[in-house]
């Protein structure tokens, strides 16, 4: 790799001191960090360089997945490190941002590349990006490149402005868009998964698939957010980008030998143009919104969101929201995709649930039930995979009981998502980073959802902290004759030797509300 410069705005921010540190440490004591590296952390606090290398290293002692030695190897890491005041307002700044860095590279040997990562908010972007384009920051023998965080835009007219703003120092294959939910290790197999397995490519068809269920629930509250999220709702913070990318990840069709980063961004932007489309009039047919009341959580009684402090009087914003899409072509026609999330709900989990399609057999008697076979995708917080099967009843004769085979990775070997996706942006590697026509077509489809939901033409359901959802939610799937699959515990049916898959867990019933 070139040798390059880290440029982080945002230096002393929560993400920073949480992901960004800790996945450059993880790179940097497993060797894939370029030979000659440096970061330039930017604030408008005023550390000096030995200040801000403390600030780092307290943040590796808090957050790094596993224990860090005070050794050599941590202080070569921490003298990796400087710190300029930065205001984003100042052009000088930038201009002095321009000489330290110039300083820097004229000491080494290479040609020397720039990675500007913006870990700020996201109304700075525009300014940022033409500041370092007016400064002279980006005129560099190397490469440059832009990494930006979610979200990209309020709705589709400020998508489209913040895009406009960026291309006017940067080119789109410049342009990194981080969707932490592209960085999971689960996620990104999605593809693989199929490829690798026959038997799953061949079921892998509206022929044999009745839905697919797409879940990220969480049982947090709003937290430090409120100001933030009483604007955006779970309709902006994760379903018009987390939901839709699971969504395009889990639908394409790659060639058996993988595809190139441009040819995956194709294939995903293909899903988005096949959506069928939402029209304001009818939003509420296809979308549930909802927002949670006082309950429990996991036994402690917990506030409704309209008590939450910050939260603005007589809120009507979403903190749920469960939709049904349909993907139009070849592949998918006639399968429906239910999509759902949101806050305080029973339980954490972000998975994907494929239900397939019940045999029809003139051998088997009409009052014979079966249970649908699954195949069911966990992302987190914990990643595995489960396929559910049937097998004859022991203790009810000719009846058929649903088992599983629970199949974990081990977790020592998975990267955290920030140490792939900061790695894949030094490599110049896009595959799984957003790119524009995602954005936009995104906003696109959820564009009529913003403005029901703005004009009240939505109901607003509430729903208890600590349930599953408003109701409505449920009877979204009902109309077609389906229902949500959610993980219960349950006694172990029986056990099967899947040693050389990873850990042996017992198979569980699957348990439906």
């Amino acid at each position: 790799m070139n040798p390059t410069s880290f440029v982080l705005f945002g230096a002393t921010g929560d993400l920073a001191k949480r992901k960004i540190y800790p996945a450059l440490y993880h790179l940097y004591i497993h060797h894939q960090l370029p030979e000659s590296f440096s970061v330039i952390g930017l604030g408008r606090k005023e550390f000096t360089d030995a200040t801000f290398q403390a600030h780092v290293k307290q943040s590796l002692h808090d957050f790094y997945r596993m224990e860090v030695q005070e050794d050599d190897n941590l202080q070569a890491f921490v003298s990796l490190f400087g710190y300029n005041n930065l205001n984003i307002d100042r052009t000088e700044d930038f201009v002095r941002l321009k000489n330290r860095l110039e300083g820097w590279e004229q000491g080494i040997a290479g040609t020397a590349s720039r990675l500007f990562y913006l870990s700020v908010a996201p109304n700075f972007f525009g300014v940022i990006a033409s500041q370092i384009g007016q400064s002279g920051l980006d005129a560099i023998t190397g490469w440059k490149r832009l990494v930006i965080e979610k979200p990209f835009g309020h709705d589709l007219a400020s998508a489209r402005e913040l895009n406009s703003q960026l291309s006017q120092a940067f080119h789109e294959e410049e342009i990194y868009r981080i969707d932490h939910y592209l960085g999971k290790s689960m996620v990104q197999q999605l593809e693989s998964l199929k490829e690798a397995n026959p038997v799953i490519q061949a079921l892998w068809t509206n022929k044999y698939i009745a839905n697919v269920q797409i879940t990220a629930d969480e049982t947090v509250g709003v937290e430090e957010r409120a100001g933030y999220y009483d604007q955006a709702g779970a309709v902006r913070d994760m379903f018009q980008n987390h939901m839709l990318q699971l969504l395009m990840m889990l639908t394409i069709h790659a060639p058996h030998n993988m595809a190139s980063a441009e040819d995956i961004r194709m294939r995903k932007k293909k899903i988005l143009e096949t959506l069928d489309p939402l029209y304001r009039q009818n939003v509420h047919e296809r979308i549930v919104r909802g927002q949670y009341t006082a309950g429990q959580i996991q036994g402690k009684p917990v506030q409704g969101y309209a008590a939450e402090p910050g939260i603005a009087e007589g809120s009507m914003n979403d903190t749920f929201i469960a939709a049904k899409l349909h993907v139009d072509n070849y592949h998918w026609r006639g399968v429906p995709f239910y999509i759902r999330t949101g806050k305080r709900l029973k339980a954490k989990n972000t998975r994907i649930v494929i239900e397939f399609k019940v045999p029809l057999s003139s051998n088997v008697p009409l009052e014979r039930t079966y249970v649908p076979n699954l195949l069911v995708i966990e992302i987190g917080p914990d990643e595995g995979i489960t396929l559910q099967l049937n097998t004859k009843d022991p203790q009810s004769k000719g009846e058929f009981k649903p088992v599983r085979i629970d199949m974990f990775p081990d977790k020592a070997e998975a990267p955290e998502a920030y140490e792939t996706l900061i790695h894949d942006a030094l490599n110049g590697d896009s595959t799984f980073f957003v790119h524009w026509d995602e954005v936009e077509l995104s906003w696109q489809w959820v564009q009529p959802v913003l403005e029901a939901f703005a004009a009240n033409e939505v109901p607003l359901h509430p729903y208890a902290a600590g349930s599953h959802g408003p109701e409505a939610a449920a009877a979204l799937l009902a109309e077609d004759g389906f229902h949500w699959w959610f993980d219960e515990p349950a006694e172990p049916v029986t056990e099967l030797e899947v040693s050389d898959l990873g850990e042996e867990q017992p198979m569980k019933e699957a348990s439906v509300v």
